[in-house]
């Protein structure tokens, strides 16, 4: 588009726009329905985080696969799970995107690369080597992401994974999301590196750190690394600095958090804020454009409880199917 000073498109924009937008909705619809006792089992926001999983998964298809941590439902929606079978599965309902036997931490969808959220910290890296040896042995230029938080880079297993994917040359990104906190302890405590492009460095991988908040540093840094990967060019690390607006899980009492630190990052780091700035200022996108999107969402978001709400609950017969899968 003429007058465009984005690499991406307008259609691009406007599709980046909606994704993060129905992340930040669903992530402040459970927080509400949680609060009120509606939901089962724990529940991890993602809201705040939302521009490191569109701006890295705008890159991926289905046949590229993910490996998601505890706080999977950005993930999820930005790799194209259906946001009516998401709702489903976290109210424990049938219908779900796992029949209601996941959960939140438990969310998967394989026919889009989702291999699932997983409550072991540091867990979904050697599955993210696995689906990378996988891809390489396809030849199909396929790629395979794990996502972990600043905390679980500290576990061994992550460690391990950067090693074997160095070692075997693997498609394989691995993506330190870090927003500040390992659960309650502060990154800067926890954690001896100044970067973990160091930790990157020490297996003989290239890495980066970019502003996790800016989409636009995401998507640009995510693109190149992974088609590195898709080249041939072996695994990375992609370290997006970024800030959560809720506690570790709902309930999170954040008695860690600073006085007033929660209306900071509200107010100055708010990713969507940064993105709708970005694009009406330069006069890519309408205000308006941006309304009626908001509006498609809020009413995805209620179509998505009311079904979940209606749906029944798995019985007893549910139990022991899809535990093994016959060859």
């Amino acid at each position: 588009m003429s007058g465009n000073p984005f690499p991406q498109s307008r259609e691009q924009l406007l599709q980046a726009y909606r994704t993060m937008r129905t992340i930040r909705e669903f992530e402040e619809r459970l927080h509400i329905d949680f609060g009120r006792g509606d939901i089962p089992g724990f529940v991890h926001l993602y809201a705040g985080e939302e521009a490191a999983g569109t701006g890295i998964m705008m890159h991926l298809g289905d046949g590229d696969r993910i490996a998601s941590t505890h706080r999977g439902h950005g993930h999820c929606i930005a790799k194209g799970v259906d946001v009516v079978a998401m709702m489903k599965e976290i109210y424990g309902k049938k219908g779900g995107a796992c029949e209601g036997k996941g959960g939140s931490m438990h969310i998967a969808d394989l026919d889009k690369g989702m291999m699932g959220a997983n409550g072991i910290l540091g867990a979904g890296a050697p599955l993210a080597c696995g689906a990378a040896l996988a891809a390489k042995f396809r030849g199909k230029g396929e790629v395979a992401i794990s996502f972990v938080g600043d905390g679980a880079s500290n576990q061994g297993t992550f460690l391990e994974s950067l090693n074997l994917a160095a070692v075997w040359n693997l498609p394989a990104i691995f993506v330190v999301e870090n927003n500040g906190y390992a659960e309650s302890t502060s990154r800067d405590y926890g954690t001896a590196v100044d970067s973990y492009v160091d930790r990157a460095s020490g297996f003989g991988l290239p890495g980066v750190t970019v502003d996790g908040t800016d989409f636009f540093a995401v998507h640009e840094a995510a693109g190149e690394i992974i088609q590195r990967a898709r080249k041939g060019g072996g695994p990375a690390l992609l370290e997006c600095k970024m800030v959560r607006f809720y506690g570790h899980f709902e309930g999170d009492a954040q008695t860690y958090r600073g006085a007033g630190e929660l209306d900071h990052i509200r107010a100055n780091q708010d990713c969507i804020k940064r993105f709708i700035a970005a694009v009406t200022d330069a006069g890519v996108v309408k205000a308006d454009e941006l309304k009626a999107i908001d509006d498609d969402v809020l009413g995805l978001i209620e179509r998505a409880v009311i079904a979940a709400k209606a749906a029944p609950l798995p019985t007893a017969a549910d139990l022991a199917t899809d535990v093994y899968v016959a060859y």
